[in-house]
């Protein structure tokens, strides 16, 4: 006879009381003992109160560091690293303004020089240095047909070689943005240190260059035979050895030899900034160890990298056009003596970063006769111009002014700070085809200068010529603002004979005030150009714009 349930009883309702039982019982245990002891107990670890590092680092190695970072959670579920894959630039722009005020604890840049750079900028007040946890050399990226001409394999290519025989043809990133365009520098003043006159030479060597400039090193790859650019070919330009190997390994067109030379390589530098609480630095300290354990090794040599002291992680004996020869790290230069060098390349290569100043006053909307439109229209189309006329690696940006513009203050950014190739492939044109003078706006001209001339000194770039060019057809006529008299003494303090930066002041209209603008540009070495007629506005931009290339 088979069993049979208990009178009253429904089946599966036995564990119910016990299973409530026992979860007071847990509770009690949680009160008891703390959620801590518990949670060890029940396998479950006690990561309350932890904060996530944040860390931002240069693409070319941020999904290394990101898979490190997945290693790291493993190991230990609490210590979570967050990974953003930044271009240094942004990076050390947000470090000196952020206007989220968020900051990452830890910062991986490409190159030590993006430190420098960051610090001179007053990202910081205190030395900052970083641990490199990778490197790649600087190399000669060639052309497999331009090296076999230059009798590779059976001859290594030089730089000399190189250079001497394919100079209209080689490519160069823009210095002032792209460490490896610094590497590049240095090694063509090493290149010409033993000739007859090595200042003349470095120059011409420059100026060779100059014409096929591009912002970064990831528009040259675009500029190889059969990478379908409509501009002209590039033969060779310089590289990191991890962006040439990544070339090789996934294009199939124009396949590039390494020419070696001792340069400055991309040292990643693993840097804990200064605002990084105390936790965030033990835990910074953590993960750098299991960046360069051996796990991390190993993602680093399928990478592409080397070591931090310039040893192959990988063989590539089958790699004819790299070579596995250790590359001994070259120290890069103090930042003053790198400054010094870019200040050379801005007066060869004619680049620049402009932040330019357009008055919105309400007499700007003045009709200006003969010509069917105001002031205003005939200025913006100067302004058109004049960007296109710029090189693209130019850094070009745009307030307007008038009075009370945005709140309290007499200015406003319309066009962010970027190259001039970036504008016009954007919306910028357009944007300055759109505006319009302000009603009834007066001019705060003072003020509005003040503030420009303090950012673009804040923001200066070695390695461009750095202007502010203000376009105005008026005289201050802001009673509430600073005085001419203070305006020029503040302007004086700011000057830098290391980090020139001029005013260039272009004056149109019957109302302008010729001694008032000469007198603010002449205090920071600028030159102003005035006219009463607006329909001269093209002639006087165009005058100003040869003695800035002059």
């Amino acid at each position: 006879m088979g069993r049979h349930s208990t009178p009253g009883r429904r089946r599966g309702g036995v564990g119910k009381p016990v299973v409530i039982t026992a979860g007071l019982l847990a509770l009690a245990l949680v009160g008891w003992l703390g959620y801590g002891f518990v949670a060890e107990r029940l396998g479950g670890p006690d990561c309350a109160g932890a904060q996530p590092l944040a860390v931002s680092a240069a693409p070319e190695i941020a999904s290394v560091v990101d898979a490190a970072a997945r290693r790291f959670a493993e190991a230990d579920p609490c210590a979570k690293v967050v990974v953003s894959s930044r271009a240094s630039s942004v990076v050390a722009e947000e470090l000196v303004v952020s206007e989220s005020g968020e900051y990452p604890d830890v910062w991986i840049p490409e190159s030590a020089r993006w430190l420098q750079h960051a610090q001179s900028s007053g990202a910081w007040d205190v030395p900052v240095t970083g641990t490199s946890v990778a490197s790649s050399p600087v190399v000669l990226a060639v052309i497999e047909d331009t090296a076999r001409e230059l009798g590779w394999p059976d001859t290594a290519l030089t730089w000399e070689s190189v250079l001497s025989a394919e100079q209209g043809s080689v490519g160069l990133p823009d210095p002032s943005y792209d460490p490896v365009g610094v590497s590049a520098l240095l090694g063509i003043q090493t290149m010409t240190s033993t000739q007859a006159n090595p200042g003349a030479a470095a120059t011409a060597l420059m100026r060779a260059l100059s014409p096929n400039t591009l912002p970064k090193t990831a528009d040259l790859f675009t500029r190889l035979p059969g990478g379908g650019s409509e501009a002209k070919s590039l033969t060779a330009f310089p590289s990191s050895e991890v962006s040439l190997i990544k070339h090789n390994a996934r294009q199939g067109f124009a396949p590039l030899v390494a020419a070696y030379a001792e340069v400055p390589a991309l040292d990643f530098p693993f840097t804990v900034l200064p605002r990084t609480a105390p936790a965030g630095r033990d835990l910074a300290q953590r993960f750098l160890g299991a960046l360069v354990d051996p796990a991390g090794e190993v993602t680093f040599a399928d990478a592409g990298f080397r070591s931090p002291s310039g040893a192959a992680l990988r063989d590539r004996s089958q790699d004819e056009r790299t070579t596995a020869v250790p590359q001994d790290p070259v120290a890069l230069p103090a930042p003053d003596d790198v400054d010094v060098l870019l200040n050379r390349w801005a007066g060869v290569n004619k680049s620049a970063r402009v932040q330019v100043l357009l008055d919105v006053s309400g007499s700007m909307a003045e009709p200006v006769p003969g010509t069917g439109t105001d002031r205003m229209g005939i200025t913006l189309r100067a302004a058109e111009l004049g960007l296109k006329l710029f090189k693209p690696t130019t850094r070009y940006g745009m307030w307007l002014f008038s009075t009370r513009l945005d709140g309290d203050r007499d200015y406003r950014e319309v066009i962010p700070m970027a190259t001039v190739g970036d504008h016009l492939d954007g919306d910028a044109v357009q944007t300055l085809r759109g505006v319009k003078a302000l009603e009834n706006g007066a001019t705060g001209l003072y003020d509005s200068v003040l503030a420009a001339y303090r950012s673009s000194r804040q923001n200066w770039e070695p390695g461009r010529i750095n202007l502010v060019i203000v376009l105005t057809d008026g005289k201050n006529e802001d009673s509430d603002g600073i005085s001419r008299q203070a305006l020029l003494a503040e302007l004086a303090k700011l000057q830098d004979p290391r980090r020139p930066l001029q005013i260039i002041g272009i004056g149109i209209g019957p109302d302008i005030d010729s001694a008032e603008l000469k007198s603010i540009a002449e205090a920071t070495g600028g030159q102003a150009f005035t006219t009463p007629d607006p329909t001269k506005i093209g002639d006087i931009f165009y005058a100003a714009l040869a003695k800035l290339s002059g």
